[in-house]
């Protein structure tokens, strides 16, 4: 008999604990027999229709996770750190979704299309890695298994949807405004909690997350370290420069690598692509065909385009990478993670 799950959402009226539910109602590699969505104490009580009934929203405690196979999280990292190793007391498997567990040393960071294998080291505790490193891990790693990788040069182009619905819609308001000849107050971006806030509205701000002391922003060193953390290769050089742009959903990426083999062409590079898991490759140049955000959007895929040789050194080459941040960049790679897990008769 096909074994079923019970699997509970942590932050199910957010953006991606809501596109978490979304996958799961359509989820077929795995059977689902209850579901139980969790928030704060301010969304409790509300109702989510899932398969056509109704479930009450509870606040996320402790006990909520007696009897959860699954416990998919994505209500921030305090959240995470509070009740991640509450629910595994309880028996629950967690995947994580926010930076709490990311570089624990005793967490696998999981992209199933790059390292499923690690999941067989779980000790409870799955980490969900950051949406930008995600979409570039995914395209990168055929390249690494084939020809080598000793350098990534990657420029992110992110959507506001990775800092929630109120940056959606300062966004919105914001653009209101402009084009409307209104002043507008900024209150969230570049960074909610920082001291300084400028408009998202025809901007691109270079700043994701906060500094750190050696002035890269925590987004930039999350794709720094957790790029080599997932591709276990320590060796590979890796620095990254983040901005945010006015796009509501959809990562881009301007990507630099140089690979270890000689001889390789761009059209290797395209033919690697071809057959990766997850990858689509849309890359005509002399039709315009390329990578875009607004078609990204809604789509689980990773889409890689513009490849093309370095002219000056024979072993770089240059790639645009794009996905929907809230899709692969979060929930769908969950989702995946989850299936995974009972495809390898883990759980």
């Amino acid at each position: 008999m096909t074994k079923s799950y019970h699997v509970a959402v942590v932050g199910a009226t957010g953006a991606v604990g809501t596109q978490m539910i979304e996958l799961l109602e359509e989820a077929a590699t795995f059977k689902i027999k209850q579901v139980s969505f969790l928030s704060s104490a301010r969304s409790a009580g509300k109702k989510i229709t899932f398969r056509g009934e109704e479930v009450t929203i509870q606040e996320a405690r402790p006990e909520s996770f007696e009897g959860v196979d699954i416990a998919l999280f994505s209500a921030g990292g305090s959240v995470s750190k509070a009740l991640a190793k509450e629910a595994v007391k309880h028996g629950a498997i967690v995947i994580d979704n926010t930076s709490a567990y990311r570089m624990d040393p005793t967490v696998p960071l999981v992209v199933p299309e790059v390292n499923e294998q690690a999941l067989f080291s779980h000790k409870g505790i799955i980490a969900n890695p950051n949406c930008s490193t995600i979409q570039m891990v995914a395209a990168l790693e055929p390249i690494r298994e084939a020809y080598g990788l000793n350098r990534i040069i990657v420029s992110t182009y992110q959507a506001v949807s990775g800092s929630g619905v109120s940056a959606i819609k300062e966004l919105q308001e914001g653009s209101r405004a402009v084009l409307d000849n209104k002043a507008f107050t900024p209150e969230i971006m570049p960074v909610k909690g920082d001291k300084k806030h400028y408009p998202i509205a025809f901007n691109a701000l270079p700043q994701i997350d906060v500094f750190t002391e050696n002035d890269y922003t925590y987004e930039e060193m999350k794709m720094i370290n957790e790029t080599k953390k997932i591709m276990e290769d320590n060796s590979i050089k890796v620095s990254a420069t983040c901005v945010r742009v006015p796009v509501v959903s959809g990562h881009s990426e301007s990507v630099y690598i140089e690979i270890d083999k000689e001889g390789v062409s761009a059209k290797d590079i395209q033919n690697t692509l071809k057959t990766a898991p997850g990858v689509v490759l849309e890359d005509d140049p002399a039709n315009q065909v390329y990578p875009q955000a607004i078609h990204a959007a809604g789509k689980k895929e990773v889409f890689v385009g513009r490849i093309r040789a370095d002219l000056d050194d024979t072993k770089g080459f240059h790639m645009w990478i794009v996905s929907d941040n809230l899709l692969k960049g979060a929930a769908w790679n969950s989702i995946q993670i989850a299936e995974s897990l009972v495809k390898l008769a883990i759980i």
